[in-house]
């Protein structure tokens, strides 16, 4: 299941944008979604999504007792 409420998607380029179905099978979910104006709203980073970058990109582990030295 690809997650997508394709009967929404559907009224809303079709009914809403006036799309041809040809027209909206043609676009990619994206390109929808920046036509009915959804992709401009910034959407909120939510704790699943806070997690897997988390985990993706941990921070470096610094070593202790790291001398520097000013020449």
């Amino acid at each position: 299941m690809s997650g997508l409420d394709w009967p929404a998607l559907m009224r809303a380029g079709m009914a809403g944008l006036k799309l041809l179905p040809r027209d909206f099978w043609e676009l990619t979910p994206a390109e929808l979604r920046l036509m009915l104006g959804e992709a401009a709203a910034p959407q909120p980073l939510g704790r699943d999504r806070l997690a897997a970058l988390m985990a993706a990109f941990p921070d470096a582990a610094f070593p202790k007792n790291k001398e520097t030295t000013d020449d």
